[in-house]
């Protein structure tokens, strides 16, 4: 294996624990988010030589994320089939600290998919405006708009 693709998959992993809570961000389940994770690493190894190394392979990556996740929700449309619902158990023996977390992701869950993505690009993952909006394929002006929605909507929901 060549010293360049050792590098590649090293920095992957480093990504590992970022693509995992972008995952969780926008499937809203644990189990498709693993799933998304595991599809999106398959598809970067497999496409190595489509990357260009003046690209920054977070953002790369990142989008191959995005559109994996696109790819997902087609099927699902097309076969009528629903995401599953929350598991009523999921945060049972959750400590009474983590009730923001708690709060935090219901709410999260409760955003429309592009508000979501772009939260959990800017806010949660800490991309640039311009990063998130190259992975989200969409103008800058765009995610602005989607992020203040987003922060309004998500305010008004922790609100209550």
């Amino acid at each position: 294996m060549s010293r360049a693709v050792e590098l590649f998959r090293d920095e992957i992993i480093a990504l590992l624990p970022r693509l995992r809570r972008f995952a969780r961000t926008i499937t809203r389940n644990p189990h498709d988010a693993d799933d998304l994770v595991q599809v999106t690493v398959e598809r970067a190894l497999l496409k190595f030589e489509q990357w260009e190394d003046e690209a920054k392979l977070e953002s790369w990556v990142f989008g191959i994320m995005r559109n994996a996740w696109i790819d997902e929700v087609r099927v699902r449309a097309r076969r009528d089939r629903t995401f599953a619902p929350a598991e009523a158990g999921e945060n049972v023996g959750a400590r009474t600290t983590d009730q923001e977390s708690i709060a935090l992701q219901s709410a999260l869950a409760q955003l429309p998919e592009e508000q979501r993505m772009a939260i959990g690009l800017v806010l949660i993952e800490g991309f640039s405006y311009k990063e998130a909006a190259q992975v989200l394929d969409i103008p800058i002006g765009t995610l602005t708009s989607r992020l203040a929605r987003g922060r309004d909507a998500l305010a008004a929901i922790l609100e209550d």
